[in-house]
């Protein structure tokens, strides 16, 4: 048996070793980068301020903590990203990393985000980190995804939190503005994921994932978007209930809303057999328009603080 055999057996390929792009990779970039950005939206829209060295390291230590449930979840979850052709090429499955290597680099960066998160802000922040890491990696990644077709929706308040510890950094609390934020994302997570899902459903059934397409069918899964999104739109206006929005959040809310209302309504009323002979062009369409809505509602909310800060307009 050569070295190399022996080498995948272990979990990795001998044959080259891991760079630095294979490590950063089990941090889930393209995740964090959502992360980094909707942290940042509620540590520049809380009241008050903060120094910029300490608002940058805060954003540095929630988007480490981020990273770091992203390479605890690819280390448990390594068996059946090998399983899905979305994620085969992952770090794990592709045998460029170890299990073992990732669980330790989870761990170690988890404790280095949380414990330093609290030292440069106030604990408040970094409870909400530690919790955030947990709920992702122990109650979504480990008690949920493989359990319940409710997995995305539950699962989805780990993306949620960002905003509120971005908040919590500046303020030290936790207010009516900050949990808006957060039913941002939680509400906006279910439809985002099953429209997902709506195109990619033979990965989840073949990896045994229960995913709400796999579990009772696509016609409910259209329908929960459906639903998802009208109440999302409801929680989006509540935000005016808040002194956070003004005139440029009430025309990205308006405009987004609509649209994303009407491609709900548009999935809605697909039918199976057309979507699969046109590529499911309009559920990918949706998954897109998804992309812009939640960017385009939290920077709404940073223009309207630069705005509030330059004495043009104000809350409603």
């Amino acid at each position: 048996m050569t070295d190399v055999t022996i080498s995948l057996e272990s979990g990795r390929d001998d044959s080259r070793e891991a760079g630095f792009g294979d490590y950063f990779a089990l941090l889930k970039p393209r995740v964090m980068s959502l992360v980094v950005f909707t942290a940042f939206a509620g540590l520049i829209v809380a009241p008050g301020g903060v120094h910029p060295f300490v608002g940058f390291f805060a954003i540095l230590c929630i988007a480490i903590g981020g990273g770091a449930s992203g390479a605890l979840n690819m280390w448990y979850d390594s068996d059946i990203d090998r399983v899905m052709k979305r994620t085969q090429s992952r770090p794990i499955p592709a045998g460029k990393v170890t299990r073992e290597e990732a669980l330790g680099l989870g761990l170690t960066l988890s404790t280095f985000a949380v414990v330093m998160l609290w030292l440069a802000t106030n604990w408040v922040a970094a409870a909400l980190l530690a919790f955030t890491i947990f709920f992702y990696v122990v109650v979504y990644t480990m008690g949920l995804k493989r359990r319940t077709p409710q997995n995305i929706v539950i699962g989805g308040a780990a993306g949620a939190f960002p905003p509120m510890i971005g908040w919590a950094a500046v303020t030290g609390d936790i207010t009516l503005s900050s949990v808006l934020m957060f039913m941002l994302i939680f509400m906006w997570t279910p439809p985002h994921f099953w429209s997902l899902a709506l195109f990619m459903n033979a990965d989840y059934d073949k990896a045994r994932v229960p995913m709400l397409t796999v579990t009772h069918g696509k016609r409910a899964t259209r329908n929960h978007i459906l639903v998802y999104t009208i109440l999302l739109a409801g929680f989006s206006a509540a935000m005016f209930a808040t002194p956070l929005a003004g005139w440029s959040y009430l025309v990205v809310a308006v405009v987004m809303n609509a649209l994303f209302v009407k491609g709900a309504i548009a999935l809605w009323r697909r039918d199976e057999t057309v979507a699969e002979a046109d590529g499911y062009r309009a559920e990918k369409a949706f998954f897109k328009l998804s992309l812009a809505y939640t960017f385009l509602h939290f920077m709404a909310l940073m223009v309207d603080k630069a705005l509030f800060s330059f004495g043009f307009g104000g809350p409603f």
